[in-house]
């Protein structure tokens, strides 16, 4: 020790200081390195993943799945492309933010992972509030749509909803299920006459609640997308406060998010019957999760509600660019709706009087209830959470994750 600090003495200022920056400089690139190793990347869609099987009053069809990201990634690589050309003769053809139009009112994701005792019910509950608010014709029914709210300059607003679709879909990602899971599902269409309104996608190999998420949100093709647990644990009526949500905060580009929140249940029976690990590892996650994320995502006060919708046109700017799979994909979709790019904002009379950055997020107190079967390891995936919460916000902010794709 007396070593070191006569040899530091003796150190030119100059020479100390160049070390200092070498070291911090070295740090940084061997962080960044490590960081590449170790953060989730996303395994490829493999070409059975892009089917889907539906029943029919026959019996059950294979059929392609629509995927409005597909038409995005190819835009997307073309525009790169031509602004890598650098020619000021040719367009930038490809807007980022730019989605298929609505071919249904509103679709729901349910990922799926050995749910064959759970699911039934989750499914009962949501189509007889779905053919209730919806209808299954896409075709328009006055009668079956929920009222929207009137935006009087609503023909200056980019990606307008449309106003002649209706009707609803279900998406069951069944997640390299080991049980009947898919079987119930379809077994369920049948009975019910859901024939090419409930779509099961089958993943060859486990992905995680992210990955099943992520993928099916590839596919959708409502003016809404929701994702739910299949466990029917939130209460799927009020996915209608979901969506007067996300119609309070959509900006100019009709971007919205509204998120179902359990905040409001601290204190209450359904908190209070939980283990004290339970409630003690909740407690913490929520304080590492508001050191670690961005101002907007660290003041909500739930973000693991698994009950999230988003209009079409936020989409674009969420899906394409995620990478967690496991329990964290919830907080990385957070992160990327607060730091997508900014809308122009325009007033009454077409012009542009601003900008409004990133897409807002309403929090939305809801009914919820724990349902036995939970998967969740408290402990070790708790842990999991808050590692994998470091790495995800490590890696955004060192640009190991990109909003690009080259």
């Amino acid at each position: 020790m007396d070593l070191l600090a006569s040899t530091l003495k003796e150190t030119p200022p100059h020479t100390l200081l160049a070390a200092f920056v070498a070291l911090i400089i070295f740090s940084f690139y061997g962080l960044y390195a490590v960081l590449h190793l170790i953060a989730p990347k996303p395994r490829p869609v493999l070409p059975s993943e892009k089917t889907y099987i539906t029943t029919t009053p026959t019996g059950t069809a294979t059929r392609q799945l629509p995927c409005w990201h597909d038409r995005w990634l190819a835009d997307r690589h073309a525009s790169e492309t031509r602004s890598q050309n650098d020619d000021p003769t040719k367009l930038d053809i490809a807007d980022t933010g730019s989605i298929e139009p609505a071919e249904l009112r509103m679709s729901v994701v349910f990922p799926a992972y050995n749910e064959e005792d759970r699911i039934l019910p989750t499914l009962k509950e949501a189509v007889e509030y779905l053919d209730a608010t919806f209808g299954r014709d896409p075709r328009p029914n006055p009668h079956a749509l929920p009222k929207q709210p009137q935006h009087s300059a609503r023909k200056h607003v980019k990606s307008a909803p449309r106003e002649d679709v209706s009707g609803y879909e279900i998406l069951v990602v069944n997640d390299g299920s080991k049980d009947r899971t898919a079987q119930v599902a379809l077994e369920f269409a049948r009975e019910h006459g859901l024939h090419d309104t409930l779509r099961v996608v089958t993943l060859e190999k486990n992905r995680g609640k992210g990955g099943g998420v992520t993928h099916g949100l590839r596919h959708v093709r409502g003016e809404y997308a929701l994702f739910a647990d299949a466990d029917g644990a939130s209460k799927f009526s009020d996915l209608g406060k979901l969506v007067e949500g996300c119609e309070e905060v959509v900006d100019g580009s009709r971007r919205g998010v509204a998120i179902g929140s359990r905040g409001h249940l601290v204190g209450s029976a359904a908190v209070v019957k939980r283990s004290a690990l339970r409630n003690f590892l909740m407690r913490s996650f929520h304080l590492v999760l508001m050191i670690l994320t961005p101002p907007a995502t660290s003041r909500l006060r739930d973000t693991q509600c698994g009950f999230k919708l988003f209009s079409r046109a936020a989409l674009p700017h969420i899906v394409p660019y995620m990478h967690a799979e496991g329990w964290i994909f919830d907080i990385e979709m957070l992160m990327l709706a607060e730091s997508a790019p900014a809308v122009p904002v325009l007033g009454h009379d077409g012009a542009v009087i601003g900008s409004s950055p990133g897409i807002k997020v309403a929090e939305v107190p809801i009914d919820w209830h724990e349902v036995g079967g939970s998967k969740l390891n408290v402990i070790q995936d708790s842990i999991k959470m808050a590692i994998g919460l470091a790495v995800l916000r490590a890696s955004w902010m060192m640009g190991v994750y990109r909003r690009r794709l080259t």
